[in-house]
């Protein structure tokens, strides 16, 4: 078997249904394995869930973790910045979040989900482990307020960007990275098919968001981490470059951003 050359940058393990997949666990790993998937980022949307993710990335030396609370958590504990520092001071968390805004499931005073989200990026940077920013809808307010809390400082992914060129080019200025879901692969993302030809090979990634969002030829089946290939395939053919190109590229972007992992793991 072939060194594996991808990393899922950004999924849901402890959220996959194993009846639809099949086994456990272990068994979506050793797939992902299979599938030329060398590293997984295993993410926390809230705090109640965050043993089960940091369980993961304890037992699996090749799964990694993240801790924070997603923006559209209303229910459980919210952490302070401290809270979040010290359970970041791990040697398997190499990020905190995902964190961030989204207005499109939210109605009335959201201002709750703002202060969170200066929190966490506080919390990044007291912590010195990147932000993982989920955005949707929120485009405008999310640019303000990572300008204003000097998100730059630490810097980190914007997680599946659905966004388009003009969004892409103020994060990367502001010291993140972009990372592509299957969204980018679904025939009506045409402005982020854009995104995906134009970013700067050096500042993208590559993730599932499983058990969410799968790729075509699976898109409406339950995603899993060994089908992030079919996204770095697709990205690929939207650049005109090798396979191997992406892959390698992703994998080595993963380890700059997230530098922590590579020293931990």
């Amino acid at each position: 078997m072939t060194q594996p050359l991808l990393v899922d940058s950004h999924c849901h393990i402890d959220l996959l249904d194993y009846d639809k997949i099949g086994g456990n666990a272990n068994t979506a790993i050793n797939t992902a394995r299979e599938n030329g998937v060398g590293h997984l980022l295993c993410v926390s949307i809230n705090l109640e869930h965050y043993p089960d993710v940091l369980d993961l990335a304890n037992r699996f030396d090749n799964v990694f973790a993240s801790v924070g609370v997603h923006p559209n958590e209303q229910e459980g504990k919210e952490p302070s910045i401290d809270e979040l520092v010290k359970l970041a001071d791990d040697k398997n968390v190499i990020a905190i979040g995902e964190s961030g805004l989204d207005y499109y499931r939210c109605e009335g005073d959201i201002e709750w989900q703002r202060d969170r989200f200066r929190n966490h990026i506080q919390a990044s940077k007291g912590s010195g482990k990147p932000l993982i920013i989920h955005s949707r809808q929120a485009k405008e307010d999310t640019l303000t307020i990572m300008k204003e809390e000097g998100a730059d400082e630490i810097g980190g992914v914007m997680h599946c960007f659905t966004e388009d060129w003009n969004m892409a080019r103020q994060a990367l200025d502001l010291n993140f990275y972009i990372s592509f879901s299957g969204i980018v692969t679904f025939k009506s993302a045409t402005e982020l098919k854009e995104v995906a030809k134009k970013a700067p090979l050096d500042r993208i990634l590559v993730e599932t968001d499983s058990p969410y969002l799968a790729p075509v030829p699976y898109r409406g089946k339950s995603n899993q981490p060994a089908w992030v290939k079919h996204v770095a395939e697709y990205i690929a053919e939207l650049r005109e470059t090798s396979f191997d190109e992406i892959a390698q590229a992703t994998t080595q972007n993963f380890f700059a951003l997230f530098n922590s992992a590579k020293k931990n793991k």
